[in-house]
């Protein structure tokens, strides 16, 4: 019988140089950082996806109060780019006014006592008036004077910032409503 005994210097040899701890260390890095880096641009895609979805869902409310209620007044009493006031169907004044300070940045609505914050972060808002009766082109006249106005132009944009940058979590939005009375 002839038994081979294992040789002392291969068993030796089974363990990793300083060399190859070295590199497994390296790659161990980078796919570390690489799944860091993966993790946190998704947190950041989720969040600003999350503040849009909230921006826009404010904005469709905003609008959709601003069309109802507008198109019941009976006409515009006084008008600036930023407030818009109106006699309402009962008779008492309502307004809308923005106000651009930089504390502040919202679109309001007055009616009697009662103050209501439509929008929050509005980083621009512009209103406009036009006469009814379109040109050829589908463009509205202008209205020399509130009592002539029957077309109210809004515009606005809001935004928000994710860990303090101002990204793409924009709300734009444009609408005409028609003074209906």
């Amino acid at each position: 019988m002839n038994i081979k005994l294992p040789n002392k210097k291969k068993i030796g040899c089974r363990a990793m140089t300083l060399v190859e701890l070295m590199v497994a260390v390296a790659i161990g890095a980078l796919i570390l950082a690489a799944v860091g880096k993966l993790s946190l641009f998704t947190a950041r895609s989720f969040v600003a996806l999350g503040n849009y979805n909230d921006l826009d869902q404010a904005s469709r409310n905003a609008l959709d109060i601003m069309s109802r209620e507008i198109r019941q007044t009976r006409g515009l009493t006084t008008y600036a780019t930023n407030r818009l006031d109106f006699k309402d169907y009962d008779g008492f004044p309502l307004t809308y006014v923005w106000d651009p300070n930089p504390n502040a940045l919202t679109l309001s609505r007055i009616k009697g006592a009662q103050t209501k914050v439509l929008l929050r972060q509005c980083d621009f808002l512009s209103f406009g008036i036009y006469q009814r009766n379109p040109s050829n082109n589908f463009i509205f006249y202008p209205a020399a004077s509130p009592a002539q106005a029957k077309l109210i132009n809004v515009s606005w944009r809001c935004s928000r910032q994710i860990f303090q940058k101002k990204v793409n979590t924009e709300s734009v939005q444009t609408a005409k409503i028609v003074i209906r009375n």
